[in-house]
């Protein structure tokens, strides 16, 4: 009988067992991944940024955490000696038209308490030689980790504080005996008092399985990249980004240069047939299914039909892929690319066509459902794991984190 079982072995169940030991050091806790590896998924295919918190409504937890996150990853990756760079980025407007838009983010970093600051196309030039815009923002709070080495030092803490981890170990079901919940896996049946949905692609299916409705079905979406070659490598020094469109739910391709001193180009977003569909020929029948069978995914798509066709075309196009990143660095030639691994990000949508803008932690039944954790769920998993730890007193359902 465990009094915990996390299930999930992503960045945030883990800052969640590691935060939870920590706190009830005598508890006994579980964390199950249904893979033979931790962080195999959204934690150890994404962008490896330490987000400032810029983009964020003001006020959200979306802006909150990643405000603290960027601060608490820095503190744990600086006592643990995990490899990173606080290495800032710049946001630039490279038509007439952008330029409001670049200005009410500056007005929305000054919200969020950021230290953002105005620059011109020379100054962003002295930064990012290769980049040509009209004029930028500076935002120095921004770095790089490895997420995957973070995840992998939350796992050894969390052992050494007692926790029992399980890899190779999928939940298939969930029902109560006794006042007691009962977790059949692949690897036989688990006890635990109190359990904790931190299964990211497939938090929604988890909590339904612990008889909570999420409100939302999660819908993934590919982000692809492209990797400079080597030789090109010098053409980004830090991390360049457009301005966003507000009126689509992603940033739009960018440079990342990496903690391993590679630089990442993209990601595009499109529509992935398989929850875990990184390459485009991945296909699930049920994912695809409850995908197309959805309202609110119609809905979505209806709204952005415009973009959603551009990204598709990016995906299928590598000519455009690389017009797209060429308005940001003139130089970059189709041949100064080469594919690497896509990601998929676990979107919570709404049956009204609505993206679930922020966190969504559902509190059920001697339980708690993380059921949507996109990015900055990394940069801030040890606040994300605070907030729930400190809610698990509570007994009724009810949400306590949304959009």
């Amino acid at each position: 009988m465990f009094d915990f079982a996390i299930i999930g072995g992503g960045i945030v169940g883990l800052a969640t067992a590691l935060t939870l030991g920590r706190r009830q050091p005598g508890a006994r806790i579980l964390l199950l991944e249904k893979e033979f590896d931790l962080s195999l998924h959204q934690t150890g295919r994404n962008s490896g940024v330490i987000h400032s918190g810029i983009y964020y409504k003001p006020g959200s937890f979306k802006a909150k955490f990643a405000r603290a996150g960027a601060r608490s990853m820095v503190g744990f990756c600086e006592e643990h000696s995990i490899p990173h760079d606080i290495c800032g980025k710049v946001i630039v407007a490279t038509r007439e038209a952008e330029l409001p838009l670049l200005e009410n983010l500056f007005k929305r970093g000054l919200e969020n308490q950021l230290n953002v600051t105005k620059i011109s196309a020379a100054q962003v030039r002295a930064i990012e030689p290769h980049v040509r815009c009209l004029a930028g923002l500076r935002v120095p709070s921004t770095g790089i980790v490895s997420y995957k080495k973070v995840g992998q030092k939350y796992a050894e803490l969390i052992q050494a504080q007692g926790g029992e981890i399980k890899l190779g170990t999928r939940v298939e079901k969930i029902h109560e005996r006794g006042g007691v919940h009962v977790l059949e896996t692949s690897q036989g049946p688990f006890e635990a008092k109190f359990i904790i949905n931190c299964a990211g692609l497939h938090s929604d299916r988890v909590a339904r399985f612990g008889g909570a409705d999420p409100g939302a079905k999660i819908v993934p979406f590919r982000g692809e990249y492209y990797e400079l070659v080597p030789e090109k490598r010098h053409l980004v020094k830090t991390l360049i980004y457009p301005v966003p469109n507000p009126a689509f739910p992603f940033l739009g391709v960018h440079f990342t240069r990496m903690i391993d001193g590679s630089v990442h180009a993209g990601p595009n977003a499109v529509l992935a047939f398989a929850r875990e569909g990184y390459f485009k020929t991945d296909f699930n029948l049920r994912d695809f299914t409850e995908t197309m069978t959805f309202g609110g995914f119609w809905k979505l798509a209806s709204k952005n039909l415009g973009e959603g066709l551009k990204e598709m075309h990016r995906s299928f196009s590598k000519a455009a892929f690389t017009r797209s990143l060429q308005q940001l660095i003139p130089e970059v030639q189709s041949e100064d690319l080469i594919p690497c691994k896509a990601g998929i990000r676990a979107q919570a949508l709404q049956s009204d066509g609505k993206l679930v803008d922020d966190f969504l932690i559902i509190k059920g039944r001697n339980s708690m459902h993380v059921c949507n954790a996109p990015s900055p769920a990394a940069t801030a998993s040890l606040e994300i794991g605070q907030a729930i730890v400190e809610q698990i007193p509570q007994a009724e359902t009810k949400t306590i984190v949304a959009a």
